[in-house]
């Protein structure tokens, strides 16, 4: 899919969809953005299959991902061509490198993979998607603007998002990979077998390379985002 009409895009880090960083993510999501299929995932010793499916259905549809610029509609008079070109320019502005080694972590009510450490690497290319591509998406509709507002934002996140559209960015970004929706219904139980299951399902896995960014799409409001394709950082 690489024309329009596109509900939406977005703009993330996705690990190279031949590698096995994509490959054990996919799997753990249970879906493959980049072959649009549903996947089988692997059992969970004391996560039942149906309770795994359903704690993992809000970062399925999105795809394995780390969000970088959230997901948005183009401008008035821009197209995805002018988009993939925006895009193009800021990868040659940056030289791939290897990630800090990722762990998992709870980020307010979800498990997580994070780095271990700080990187300003990681912040620098993220800064760059929001502030070098914001004047390609459309502004935010009222109705975007109170649907954000809703979860609760500190004064400072609400800036960010009337500036930039999204509140968790620049200052207040946090690179992450989401292994689940929200966990607060979840039986207590279920969060430690799930954060040793994705101990065990990522922490052999050979160090993290950050080499492309990845656009993805939204087909029609409410559709799985799907992967459209991964520019090289340095070409």
């Amino acid at each position: 899919m690489t024309s329009d009409p596109v509900h939406r895009y977005a703009v993330y880090f996705a690990p190279r969809a031949d590698s096995a960083w994509w490959r054990a993510g996919r799997r753990w999501l249970g879906r493959c953005a980049s072959r649009l299929e549903p996947l089988p995932q692997a059992p969970l010793p004391g996560v039942p299959a149906p309770e795994l499916h359903r704690l993992t259905k809000a970062p399925r549809r999105y795809g394995w991902h780390a969000t970088l610029k959230a997901p948005f509609a183009l401008a008035p008079g821009v197209d995805v061509k002018r988009l993939r070109a925006g895009l193009r320019g800021l990868c040659e502005d940056f030289e791939p490198f290897t990630m800090p080694a990722l762990k998992v972590a709870m980020l307010d009510d979800f498990l997580a993979l994070v780095p271990e450490v700080g990187s300003r690497a990681i912040d620098e290319v993220a800064a760059a998607c929001v502030t070098r591509l914001h004047a390609l998406a459309a502004p935010l509709t009222p109705f975007e603007i109170e649907r954000r507002r809703a979860a609760g934002l500190t004064r400072e996140e609400d800036a960010l998002l009337l500036r930039w559209g999204y509140p968790f960015v620049l200052e207040r970004f946090r690179f992450h990979l989401s292994l689940t929706g929200t966990l607060r219904d979840a039986a207590p139980s279920i969060v430690p077998a799930l954060a040793d299951a994705a101990r065990h399902a990522f922490g052999a896995l050979p160090a993290c390379r950050f080499d492309t960014i990845s656009l993805f799409a939204e087909p029609k409001p409410g559709a799985d985002f799907v992967l459209v394709e991964q520019m090289e950082l340095g070409a």
